[in-house]
């Protein structure tokens, strides 16, 4: 059974930062390519980052490139997501997904999700 577990969410003013963890338990983590995703009210889910098995290749969606960085700790069985110079529409629930093939951004693609960490950026 995978379990994913995000946290680090907040509310906070445009230009700051926030560091979001998810914490996977299961099978060996290693396995999966890791994601991170977000839903603003009223819109779809859509696709923000992700990371190899190794963590040496990751993948941004156009919106964030230059001020969020994903990256992960398979030592502990987590990923992050450092985000930085956050911006009113940055807010959104965040999830983690795991999946099984490298610099996939659809939904479908990813097997195991989390319940979501609420990020709000006030201007």
């Amino acid at each position: 059974q995978v379990q994913l577990v995000e946290s680090g969410g907040g509310l906070v003013q445009a230009g700051d930062s926030l560091r979001l963890s998810c914490t996977y338990s299961g099978r060996t983590f290693i396995s999966y390519t890791m994601a991170w995703f977000r839903q603003a009210p009223g819109k779809e889910r859509e696709f923000v980052a992700t990371i190899t098995r190794d963590g040496a290749n990751t993948d941004y969606a156009d919106s964030v490139k230059g001020r969020f960085t994903i990256s992960r700790d398979n030592a502990k069985n987590t990923v992050y997501l450092q985000m930085n110079s956050l911006k009113p529409e940055d807010t959104a629930v965040y999830s983690c997904a795991a999946g099984m093939k490298n610099f996939r951004v659809g939904v479908s693609d990813y097997t195991y999700w989390g319940q979501g960490t609420q990020v709000t950026v006030s201007s």
